[in-house]
């Protein structure tokens, strides 16, 4: 092991609380008894706690713990009149072990007889048991024997105690211990033991010894105390406890006392030290200096502590001279409680953290704790502390702040716990009365401070006194985040309803509207009845509009929709920097006039009630006629609204909802009613009439394309992306369901000729459609085509008259004519067309183009000879074939045979295919006369022969 000086740490932080307490002192009827030197403490099954004392004069004396009245003798003995100078309680064999004048004695627990002595062992200056940690309990638990550590001489002996009372001896450590042994402890396989100038380990197990650390020079002497909760040895170096663990390596940090002790103890978790008359507690794991406690002691005796070495940490008893007391610890509970009523919250959660890692405390008392603190916090005004401390408590119910926030009694009150904690802090009060209250207090304090009176009251509240907004504004904000953080937690209905509620009053004392908005726009559980007159009352209109809405009170948040929009719309109009008395003073009116739209929107457009949508088309198709629209044509609705009655309620001024409503009944829905074609098709006549009329109107330069009038230059926000004449057109070819003559009645006298021309053509007018495209519209392509649909020569026949003799005086159309007899001349009769010719045609027009249609129709008549002919060629040349196929001779003899089944022929009846292949007629009738013996069917395949090709 490695060789290593200790320095001692630093001086320990002081956390001062009561954690021993006066349990029971040696009853008075008691005669004074000599001067002890030893003590021990054990618990028998039966719950008796007795004290064992060891004295000067040599008695053992067996004291019982009582409650009530104290200390009690029990049993009492002497031994050699020699001092008892230790005492060690074997519980698994219900011995003590005792040592006086340099000999061991065992005495029975119960009786303290009979006395024997270990007349084996001599010269004995120091004894320990051996002691088991928990991962060797199983193997305790098996032992019969008691096994011990002693120091005899200048070495060191380890024994077995067998049950019969006769020791062995299992080892002997010799070594350079010249100075003597002086403290020894035996933890699991290692005993660990000291001299004047160091500390040793020895390993059982092994055999092997080696120095842990060397003490300076000079030094106190070497002393040791076994932490049994631990199973750990505290080594001390003068005033500085080394904690090591069992194979002597140090663990954690050193305690540091005030001064060298003259002896120690252990309970719980904590260090007990005894010096001049002082009992001083430290923490083990922190080295806090915990508690002291004074008591008087005799002049010239030692001061001997001893605790329950099997680690249960409740007692611990001190002997001064010839006075025993017994002190316990108090009550975690009442320990935490006193840390809080000092205020001093950091150390009471820390002990409570420890006491749950050491298992005497459970998870629930740490939250409970944790929102005791978070109280005690509120009421001190350190809100943000409070809050902290609330959330880390995992069982504080959301519903034992609400009575800091809601007047009791509310809704909530019989939901709130009572009387849930220590009463360390005043009743529930609203966060204003807190808040007062504490600003009172704080006053008090200042002046008790100027006459020189402590208080509690924190300092920096003395020196800066903050006011009292800033406190109110401080508690409404950590206690909104509280319920902000409560709202993630799985909580009863009745109290995420408070929740939520009064999240929403906290929300609008702060004014935090996008806060408020977005509570009540989302998945809520506010109670609507808590906070109408709140939201209305303050200008809230936008919250409380959402609110409605979450809760499906749809009708209510529509109507506070409708007036915000028509307020904002006002606004605009009349007093752009005024304020209306309706008007949410939340919010920006420039912005929230659409907002309103937009979520009033939202609302309709999964709405299924047929009044409630109709009732607020009218002002919201007033602000924008998209968005009305996108209510209309909602897919997001279970049942669809009646078109009729949509219909019927669309101000009729406002032609482009009606449109896109008919359009889209008609396209997305396929409605085939015929009153739906023919009203979508009459709108979309006027819409076409109305943009013709204002393009003429308002055309101030020369070279304006038709089809670059849109439907927005006529007005804002057009629901239409293409040219409203063209979705006429393409409506009225694709369309059969409407009345073309109510439409026709309606574009009869306008310029719009393309759509005159595909009404006429639906009534089948063909005069009137060639007259419009040919001579109105002038589109010679257009007429051509139209022609081409009507398949008829007279068609194009009387096309070409119309260029030729239009009407109304305008001139004739010879480039048009031409066009046509060049494109179109094979339809035409020549002589016709002679005889129809303008005598003002000019000649070299049109004289090349009738010399190409003559020749054209000469070749054209040329052409159908030859084909003709080719035809008659054809079909002769295949009756001949047919012929010649049917006038083949076949030759049998004697050696032919059939094809099929290889039989000879002779004079059988046979068949031939056409593929030349000879058959018997039993093959034939077998076979078919479709199919040859090679496989070839003459049905589906044809078979050519050279012979029936025409070579002409």
């Amino acid at each position: 092991m490695a060789n290593s000086k200790f320095k001692p740490g630093s001086e320990p932080k002081s956390h001062s609380r009561n954690v021993l307490e006066l349990f029971a002192g040696l009853n008075p009827s008691i005669p004074q008894l000599p001067p002890i030197r030893s003590l021990a403490i054990t618990t028998n099954s039966d719950s008796q706690t007795l004290v064992f004392v060891g004295t000067v004069s040599g008695d053992v004396i067996s004291l019982a713990l009582n409650p009530n009245s104290g200390l009690s003798l029990h049993l009492r003995v002497n031994i050699i009149g020699k001092p008892v100078t230790s005492i060690h309680v074997i519980t698994h064999i219900r011995k003590l072990i005792l040592l006086s004048d340099g000999f061991i004695y065992l005495l029975d627990l119960n009786s303290l007889e009979p006395i024997q002595k270990l007349s084996l062992l001599k010269n004995v200056n120091v004894v320990s048991k051996r002691f088991f940690s928990r991962r060797n309990e199983e193997i305790k638990g098996k032992e019969d024997g008691c096994f011990f550590a002693a120091s005899v001489g200048k070495k060191l002996v380890l024994v077995e105690l067998v049950l019969s009372g006769s020791p062995v001896i299992l080892k002997e450590v010799q070594g350079d211990f010249a100075d003597g042994i002086m403290c020894v402890s035996w933890v699991d396989e290692s005993v660990i033991f000291g001299t004047r100038s160091a500390y040793y380990l020895y390993s059982y197990a092994s055999g092997q010894c080696g120095m842990i650390f060397s003490l300076p020079d000079p030094s106190v002497l070497p002393r040791m105390k076994l932490l049994a909760k631990e199973c750990k040895v505290m080594l001390m170096v003068d005033n500085v406890g080394v904690i090591v663990d069992s194979e002597g390596q140090p663990v954690g940090g050193s305690l540091v006392f005030r001064e060298a002790p003259e002896t120690m103890g252990e309970i719980g978790a904590y260090v007990v030290v005894i010096r001049s008359g002082k009992l001083e507690l430290y923490h083990k794991k922190s080295g806090n200096y915990v508690q002291r406690v004074q008591f008087v002691g005799e002049v010239g005796n030692p001061c001997v502590v001893a605790d329950e070495e099997d680690g249960r940490g409740k007692l611990v008893a001190v002997a001064a001279g010839s006075k025993v007391m017994c002190y316990r610890k108090v009550p975690s509970e009442e320990q935490i409680k006193e840390l809080l009523r000092k205020k001093n919250f950091r150390e009471a959660i820390i002990l409570v953290e420890e006491l749950q890692s050491e298992g005497e405390m459970t998870r629930e008392t740490l939250s409970f704790v944790h929102a005791q603190v978070g109280f005690l916090l509120l009421f001190d005004l350190n809100f943000e502390e409070a809050v902290d401390h609330f959330l880390l408590s995992e069982t504080m119910d959301p519903s034992e702040v609400f009575p800091f926030i809601m007047r009791d009694p509310n809704r909530w009150s019989l939901l709130v716990p009572r009387n849930r904690y220590w009463g360390l802090h005043p009743p529930p009060s609203l966060l204003e009365k807190v808040v007062d209250d504490g600003l009172t207090g704080i006053q008090r304090a200042i002046f008790l401070k100027k006459a020189g009176v402590v208080t509690a009251v924190d300092d920096e509240f003395l020196q800066n006194p903050p006011s009292r907004a800033d406190l109110l504004e401080s508690a409404i904000k950590n206690m909104t985040r509280f319920l902000e953080a409560s709202r993630h937690k799985d909580l009863t209905p009745s109290v995420r309803e408070g929740v939520d509620t009064l999240l929403m009053y906290l929300y609008r004392a702060l004014n935090r509207v996008d806060d408020m908005e977005k509570l009540a726009s989302s998945e809520n559980s506010c109670i609507v009845e808590e906070l109408e007159s709140l939201l209305s009352e303050s200008g809230h209109l936008r919250t409380l509009a959402f609110l409605y809405a979450s809760k499906g009170m749809s009708s209510k948040s529509l109507s506070i929709w409708r007036v915000l929009a028509r307020n904002y719309s006002s606004s605009y109009l009349n007093d752009s920097h005024g304020a209306n008395h309706l008007q949410d003073t939340t919010k920006d009116v420039s912005f929230d006039q659409e907002t309103a739209v937009m979520e009033a929107s939202k609302i309709l457009e999964a709405s299924s009630d047929q009044e409630l949508v109709l009732q607020h088309l009218g002002w919201i198709a007033d602000i924008n006629h998209l968005i009305a629209v996108q209510v209309l044509v909602s897919e997001k609705r279970t049942d669809p609204l009646p078109p009729d009655e949509v219909i019927a309620a669309i101000d009729p001024r406002k032609v482009e909802i009606l449109l896109r409503y008919l359009q889209w009944l008609i396209e997305d829905q396929n409605s085939g009613d015929t009153r739906f074609h023919t009203t979508y098709a009459l709108l979309l006549s006027k819409s076409a009439l109305d943009a013709n009329e204002k393009e003429h109107t308002t055309q101030n330069f020369e070279g304006v394309n038709q089809k670059e009038m849109n439907v927005s230059d006529c007005g804002n926000n057009s629901i239409f992306e293409t040219h409203v004449r063209e979705r006429l057109q393409i409506f009225l070819q694709s369309s059969d369901l409407y009345d073309p003559y109510e439409v026709l009645d309606l574009v009869e006298g306008s310029e719009l000729w393309l759509e005159k021309a595909i009404l006429y053509r639906k009534l089948g007018q063909e005069t009137l459609v060639l007259q419009i495209l040919a001579l109105k519209l002038e589109d010679c392509e257009a007429a051509e085509q139209y022609c081409a649909e009507i398949g008829r020569p007279d068609a194009y026949m009387q096309l070409l008259e119309m260029y030729l003799e239009p009407m109304n005086g305008k001139e004739p159309m010879f480039k048009a004519a031409v066009r046509l007899l060049h494109i179109h001349g094979e339809m035409l009769d020549p002589l016709q067309v002679l005889e129809r010719l303008s005598q003002d045609m000019p000649l070299q027009l049109a004289s090349e183009t009738i010399l190409r249609m003559l020749r054209a129709r000469h070749h054209h008549h040329r052409q159908g000879q030859i084909v003709h002919n080719l035809s008659h060629a054809l079909d002769i040349d295949a009756r001949l074939a047919r012929f010649e196929e049917r006038s083949r001779h076949v030759l049998i003899n004697d050696e032919s045979v059939c094809d099929s089944c290889h039989a000879r022929l002779g004079t059988k009846l046979f068949a031939m295919y056409p593929d030349d292949t000879i058959v018997c007629y039993k093959c034939f009738r077998r076979q078919g006369e479709s199919t040859s013996v090679s496989g070839c069917d003459f049905k589906k395949e044809t078979l050519y022969k050279p012979g029936w090709l025409v070579t002409r």
